[in-house]
């Protein structure tokens, strides 16, 4: 009962600091950890390490426990990425990312109902997002090629913003970065991941997605009595003089085609993990832009984009997975994980409500913080744990509830990419996640009905 009080007091404190302090989620979650591992030790709660990695002393093993930290994930997951971020970063400075959208957003302008439009327009993010894994990102790329389109074609503002914000609602692929860490907890490839476990619920929760925009932007206009104004069409910029010739449009798919290709998937003798992928990759592109530009000193300096990326993800992705790793670690060795363990048991709870629990707590954290990332990577290392207790497989409880923090962040009105979209046409957040919650809430039933009936035996 000690460690439940402790516990909760402390999580109280660092949601608080965190949503109305505005305190930055790697030092609070780093605070969070580190007094829970002090307490622990006050309290003579076991050791904090076991002897053969153990400093010799509790207090100094507090600070050995974040150094294991950083040199785990800084040489494994971290590697990763900090690597797809890099190749994010020169994608965009290259501007191949436009090129993207230019080749699969282009159909677009053939459709001419509003509603089939918006349907469609969804369909295409959810293609973007495979390449373009950062949801700020892809939502402000698409606020200046894709809302354009839909607003001179007569469908609404706020239910283009509903759909834009809903850009990136699940993690998907093998660029996601916390799809990587997901799978780096299950000690699964990443491929296999997205294959064999992502798609077969993804692809279903994307269907009753756009259908459900197709229903509810409709009512929504209807209840807004919208009409379309034919003066914003001269928001549309034709001939985007900064977008790189259309064979660019290849450049972000490399890394999948290369991490599918050669992965067990495809039975091929070749295998290539995430980082080298994004390596190679990159290589790649910079023959594309020396072929572009005959300039090789310009091509050589370019190449900084993406270390300068590598270096912005260790800052603000790697530093956040360590300090919720440290979180998750004072939580176990103050007893909370145990407690929960122990609850459960003599509650007689079963996969299937645990599954449910843990879904929630992850959509509900992440739509406080505004962020699915800090929630997943602050609760996703204690999973194993739980999942041998409740003796299933670590990805039948971990995959619903990395798939639920994002649905939590696309219904957040603080979360970044709501915060961009809706600043950019002058709208309350509040109105945009009107327009994202319905959606979320089909997509997130979905989720734990679709985990339940495939995965849970």
């Amino acid at each position: 009962m000690f460690s439940v009080v402790v516990s909760l007091v402390i999580i109280a404190w660092l949601v608080y600091s965190m949503i109305v302090k505005k305190w930055r989620p790697q030092a609070v979650l780093f605070l969070a950890g580190m007094m829970m591992l002090m307490i622990a030790v006050l309290a003579h709660i076991g050791p904090v390490l076991p002897d053969k990695r153990s400093t010799g002393s509790a207090w100094l093993d507090l600070f050995k426990i974040i150094s294991d930290l950083l040199h785990n994930r800084a040489g494994s997951s971290g590697m990763d990425i900090m690597a797809i971020a890099g190749f994010g970063a020169y994608m965009e400075y290259v501007g191949a990312s436009k090129a993207l959208f230019a080749a699969v957003g282009s159909p677009l302008k053939k459709l001419h109902s509003p509603s089939v439009l918006l349907v469609a327009a969804f369909l295409v993010t959810q293609v973007l997002v495979l390449f373009i894994p950062s949801h700020t990102g892809l939502a402000l790329l698409l606020m200046v090629t894709m809302y354009p389109v839909l607003i001179r074609l007569g469908v609404s503002k706020l239910s283009a913003l509903g759909v834009i914000g809903c850009c990136q609602f699940i993690d998907l692929g093998p660029g996601s970065q916390a799809e990587n860490f997901a799978a780096q907890i299950c000690n699964i490839d990443a491929a296999t991941y997205f294959v064999k476990y992502q798609i077969p619920i993804a692809l279903p929760i994307i269907a009753a997605v756009a259908i459900t925009h197709f229903f509810v932007q409709r009512w929504f206009d209807k209840r807004d009595h919208f009409v379309p104004d034919v003066s914003m069409k001269a928001i549309e910029q034709e001939g985007d003089t900064s977008r790189p010739p259309m064979v660019y449009a290849l450049l972000p798919v490399f890394p999948i085609v290369l991490i599918l290709g050669f992965s067990p998937l495809v039975s091929s003798s070749f295998r290539i993990d995430v980082s080298t992928a994004m390596v190679l990759s990159t290589f790649i592109a910079l023959c594309f832009e020396y072929c572009r530009l005959r300039d090789g000193r310009a091509v050589a300096e370019s190449l900084m984009k993406f270390f300068n990326g590598m270096g912005k993800s260790f800052v603000n992705v790697v530093s956040l997975i360590v300090a919720g790793e440290t979180f998750a670690a004072g939580l176990t060795k103050i007893g909370m994980v145990d407690t929960l363990i122990a609850g459960a048991q003599s509650v007689g709870l079963s996969i299937h409500a645990m599954i449910i629990i843990m879904s929630l707590l992850m959509a509900l954290s992440a739509f406080l913080m505004g962020s699915g990332n800090a929630t997943f990577f602050s609760f996703a290392p204690i999973v194993p744990r739980v999942a041998q207790f409740m003796n299933v497989d670590t990805v039948t409880l971990l995959l619903p509830m990395q798939i639920m923090t994002s649905f939590g962040r696309v219904v957040c009105p603080i979360a970044p990419p709501i915060i961009a979209i809706a600043g950019m046409t002058d709208v309350s957040t509040f109105k945009v996640v009107q327009r994202t919650a319905i959606p979320m809430l089909v997509a997130a039933i979905l989720n734990i009905a679709l985990d339940f009936a495939i995965f849970v035996r």
